[in-house]
């Protein structure tokens, strides 16, 4: 179903900052959410000329029309669960948390590896989160790191690793919005702006620091770790997708290897599908880069999942591990322990349509900036602001790509050309930071399900941390904007390391400025 956007100005900012402040206030994100979509679909069916019944019908399209074009996500989510459930039935997750809990010995290092795995799966975003919670979250558990820490390590993995990894799905989104005429490809655009993407490189740096260091968290998230220290019993929060989980009769049978196998064959038949997709085999002389750039990393990890099922049901229903019946039951039960995130991603995916094809949220945004008279060597910093409130309140950071990536490289062209890579690096940090904070973003919600935390309470714990690195950005983004014309890597020279220095001297400060309200569940 088509809608026609409008002009409503200010007002087209309204639905995200009432779903976000409602959701952060009552902690309640479907309500939030629900309110936030029907002001946006209010506004747009008064200025349409639709009259105020007309929200409801704009609405139910519009929600049919962004679930519709997401169908491939639900169904991997779905296919997802069903595994986990599997995997925690057939008592392989028991297996490995028993296995990984006698080598990693201690909370440093089960935090450690899961920011490794994180890491090494870059592949795609909603891949990593539901992954490496899934594998790593019995080995958290046991060594008492809580499900915000867990969900943080998560997020703060998926989306940083796939904006600086030339072979990814970020990278495609990224290479596809970059203006052809500027006389270097997107590729090389791409690959040149890694150095100074400052929120990927800070984050990742910033997760090992909290995972090696003791005593190092701050604010809401000490105050987590805290709890989950004192608590007895699992590490499970109620309203997570962890409450079906929990009701699941485990084998005692199982084996680690019934948890790594399905894992390593819905890694291998997802990367296969996305190379399919990509076209890889159709005849055309494709590469490999080139293959996952243009592939359908939803209807790929769709695909994935669903063939896991079937390695699933081969290596678990002969052995005894369960029977026939108990194998769809587990099926079944993996499916409704994914129908909140299934929810909640469906209300921000048609949120973030209200804001990009009813209400123009982002054209307005990027118009201000246009119009603006920006010092030159601020361009960076702002952009990187920009970047972060639109991705924030719109929850994509993909959209937030296609609207100022474009306006970026037009304004540095015009007016300093010397910083249009800095520029963009600007802007996928800022992308970045705004989406890893947003209540409504798809990642987000995907790292509190994969690591079965309260939605919420990882939203109200991360951004603190992701502040933390954002502040120390804006002003690696002043130093870059006036070092910009020594070149560009005498630049990166020098606001690299004044940015590691700063977050370094902020993570010492901030455990003791801001110590948590360390008190027991």
């Amino acid at each position: 179903m088509e809608f026609e956007a409008v002009q409503v100005g200010i007002l087209s900012i309204l639905p995200p900052v009432i779903a976000i402040s409602l959701a952060l206030i009552t902690k309640e994100v479907i309500f939030s959410l629900l309110l936030g979509i029907m002001s946006g679909t209010l506004i747009y069916s008064v200025a349409a000329g639709l009259g105020v019944l007309g929200a409801f019908h704009v609405t139910t399209g519009l929600m049919i029309t962004k679930v519709g074009a997401n169908s491939a996500m639900v169904i991997f989510l779905a296919m997802l669960g069903a595994l986990v459930a599997l995997v925690t039935r057939a008592g392989g997750s028991k297996a490995y948390g028993g296995w990984a809990s006698r080598r990693l010995k201690t909370q440093r290092s089960a935090s450690l590896a899961t920011a490794f795995l994180g890491v090494i799966i870059f592949i795609d975003d909603y891949f990593n989160c539901l992954t490496v919670g899934t594998v790593m979250k019995p080995v958290t558990d046991q060594h008492r790191v809580s499900r915000e820490k867990l969900a943080y390590l998560i997020d703060a993995t998926a989306a940083p690793i796939c904006i600086i990894a030339p072979i990814s799905s970020w990278a495609a989104s990224v290479i596809s919005y970059y203006p052809t005429q500027t006389g270097i490809t997107g590729m090389q655009a791409f690959v040149s702006s890694i150095p100074m993407n400052l929120y990927a490189v800070l984050t990742l740096f910033m997760i090992v620091w909290l995972s090696v260091r003791k005593n190092g968290d701050y604010g809401p998230m000490a105050a987590a770790q805290q709890r989950a220290a004192e608590t007895s019993g699992p590490v499970v929060q109620a309203g997570s997708s962890d409450d079906e989980l929990t009701k699941i009769e485990v084998s005692d049978k199982g084996k680690v290897v019934d948890l790594i196998i399905p894992v390593i064959f819905l890694v291998i038949f997802s990367i296969l599908a996305m190379l399919f997709y990509g076209g890889l085999w159709d005849g055309s002389n494709k590469g490999i880069a080139a293959a996952f750039g243009d592939t359908d990393a939803g209807a790929a990890l769709s695909l994935g999942g669903f063939a896991s099922l079937f390695v699933a049901f081969f290596i678990f229903v002969p052995r005894r591990l369960m029977k026939f019946t108990e194998f769809f039951a587990a099926v079944t039960t993996g499916i409704k322990a994914m129908v909140p995130a299934i929810i909640i991603l469906s209300l921000a995916w048609t949120i973030s349509g209200v804001c990009r094809d009813l209400l123009a949220t982002g054209p307005y945004v990027a118009g201000l900036v246009e119009q603006s008279s920006l010092p030159t060597a601020l361009i960076p910093a702002i952009m990187f602001i920009i970047a972060a409130f639109l991705s924030f309140a719109t929850g994509t950071s993909w959209g937030t790509f296609g609207i100022l990536i474009p306006i970026t490289i037009a304004v540095c062209d015009i007016v300093a050309p010397w910083l249009s890579v800095t520029s963009l690096s600007a802007v996928l940090a800022g992308s970045v930071f705004g989406d890893h904070c947003s209540p409504i973003s798809d990642t987000t919600i995907l790292s509190s399900t994969g690591a079965g935390c309260n939605h919420i309470d990882h939203v109200s714990t991360q951004i603190p941390y992701a502040l933390t690195v954002a502040v120390v950005c804006f002003v690696g983004y002043i130093i870059a904007g006036f070092t910009s014309q020594l070149g560009y890597g005498v630049s990166v020279g020098i606001t690299l390391p004044v940015s590691f220095v700063l977050l370094i001297v902020l993570l010492l400060v901030l455990p003791k400025a801001l110590p948590g309200k360390r008190t027991a569940a």
